[in-house]
């Protein structure tokens, strides 16, 4: 015989269910305000984590860029900062102008106070993502004095190799401007020619022009400054 567990048994009180309300309404101006305040404290955190950041970071930026410019200047005593202003490089700017945004390069001085050459910071697109560098240059012979990726996104393996491969790094000591990319199979037989990377000529290119450019804008500016009344 089957029984219905379901019904309560005879005699037994039954609890009602409570009653459920509906859930309060949200006027959109409200909720409005409500996202408007939570952004607005949001931004506030973004502001005060960069502003409170930024020293550092500007701080690490100078140090990686003056090992950078030692890296291709070899160490020089000296360095001075020059810049680019009015269509001239200038040592000092006019009282008032401010720095930030300026054109500028770096003087490199040997012991006895004499320019050893320019290191130069330049940046354009690779097959990923900008390439930044700094090369040295010697404008009085035209020479490339060295090179150093200071930041890149190439595809690991391949064209990050302008990075971490040492012989194509290497091949930017001496060379003259402008450059002239060659395959590694390739024998030498001008002294603007530079060896690119297998597998990575896009990058190795990238790297190449980057450099050419650069040069094609500060390279009269850099053979006609003087410093210290010689070059």
């Amino acid at each position: 015989m089957s029984h219905d567990h379901s019904a309560p048994p005879q005699g037994a009180s039954v609890t009602p269910l409570p009653h459920t309300l509906p859930p309060p309404e949200v006027k959109p101006h409200k909720l409005i305000l409500t996202m408007a305040g939570f952004s607005a404290i949001a931004g506030v955190l973004i502001v005060v984590a960069f502003q409170s950041t930024k020293p550092r970071i500007e701080h690490n930026r100078a140090v990686v860029l003056a090992a950078a410019i030692d890296e291709v200047l070899a160490a020089p005593p000296t360095v001075r900062t020059v810049f680019v202003y009015n269509g001239a490089l200038v040592d000092s700017l006019p009282a008032g102008v401010d720095s930030t945004g300026l054109d500028r390069v770096y003087l490199g001085l040997d012991q006895a106070g004499k320019p050893r050459g320019f290191a130069v910071t330049a940046g354009e697109p690779g097959f990923a993502d900008v390439i930044d560098l700094i090369f040295g240059y010697d404008p009085a012979s035209r020479k490339i004095l060295g090179m150093k990726v200071l930041e890149e996104k190439e595809t690991p393996g391949l064209g990050d190799r302008i990075e971490k491969d040492s012989a194509f790094v290497n091949g930017f000591s001496g060379p003259l401007a402008p450059i002239k990319g060659i395959k590694r199979t390739t024998a030498k037989t001008d002294p603007h020619q530079v060896d690119m990377i297998t597998g990575a000529t896009i990058s190795s290119r990238a790297v190449i022009n980057t450099i050419n450019h650069r040069l094609e804008k500060v390279g009269p500016l850099l053979k006609g400054y003087r410093y210290g009344g010689s070059r």
